[in-house]
């Protein structure tokens, strides 16, 4: 007995361009961005509408020459402070990674030590630094004396601003580039060293343009923290921005005013300094991404 098959007749499969096309809808996107309109809008119309602001003493003093002078001041203490701090944190990085356990134990105690002591604390430390020794001697260790100093004369309020903050900032720094170098691939310097390249060419053309690309982000929000740090040092009597404000606003009462002209002098120039950070990235970004 035979059976036979009956054929199956398969439905036509539609083609891809048959196909409807619906746009993916995300009602809650547009509602969350609806909201933050409105508050968006209220805030604004609450810096406008709201005379406790007083925008005409804002407008008064945030072009004044005291407050330039201020904002240079801390500008200043941002450069002397970067760089010092980033060149001591190289030093510190690089004896991190050594290979000589003595310079392994003064890097790790260093950055241990200055990361657990607060920067107001290390500030007012060096301020009164003459307190506890008037006089500094230069000579033979536990021997005669050749030269005497008043300390008074070595750390003036701004020597002592800088000196606080560029130590601080260089246990940081050597962290931030410790981790960068360590993020570089082994392989990179054995090939390296395999050509016969010396050591410092093979870090300062091999291992640091890696590296960097580790270490800017990070680094840059470092300097960033910094700068606004610096309205620290108003607890040493200093001029810079914030102490400056608050000299002016103790004369005239106009708080929330002065507060905001630093406050927008902050912004702007945190915003330039993210400007400047975008192009370095971008500049050591070159080949690693399309």
């Amino acid at each position: 007995m035979s059976v036979s098959a009956r054929p199956v007749h398969l439905s036509a499969q539609p083609e891809a361009a048959d196909l409807p096309v619906v746009p993916a809808r995300h009602p809650w996107r547009w509602v969350g961005v609806a909201v933050v309109l409105v508050l968006l809008a209220q805030f604004v119309h609450g810096l406008v509408t709201n005379p406790g602001w007083d925008w005409p003493t804002f407008a008064e003093f945030f072009t004044s020459g005291t407050i330039l002078r201020a904002v240079g001041v801390t500008l200043q203490l941002t450069l002397y402070g970067t760089v010092l701090g980033f060149a001591a944190g190289i030093v510190l990085a690089l004896m991190r990674l050594s290979h000589s356990p003595f310079l392994r134990t003064v890097s790790w105690a260093y950055v241990w030590a200055f990361r657990s002591i607060p920067l107001i604390v290390q500030l007012i430390f060096w301020f009164n630094v003459s307190y506890l020794y008037p006089k500094l001697g230069f000579g033979v260790p536990f021997g005669p004396v050749l030269v005497t100093v008043n300390t008074l004369d070595l750390f003036s309020p701004m020597g002592a601003a800088v000196i606080g903050l560029a130590l601080h900032q260089a246990a940081y720094a050597a962290e931030i580039i410790r981790s960068g170098v360590l993020s570089v691939d082994p392989g990179q310097r054995e090939a390296a060293a395999a050509l016969g390249i010396p050591r410092l060419r093979q870090f300062r053309r091999i291992v640091l343009p890696q590296a960097m690309r580790s270490i800017l982000p990070t680094a840059a929000n470092e300097v960033i923290s910094l700068f606004k740090g610096t309205s620290i040092v108003s607890v040493v009597a200093i001029s810079e921005l914030f102490y400056q404000v608050q000299v002016i606003y103790g004369r005239n009462a106009r708080v929330v005013a002065l507060l905001m002209v630093a406050t927008v002098w902050y912004i702007v120039l945190t915003s330039a300094l993210s400007v400047v950070q975008h192009f370095v990235e971008r500049h050591y970004a070159k080949g690693s991404s399309r």
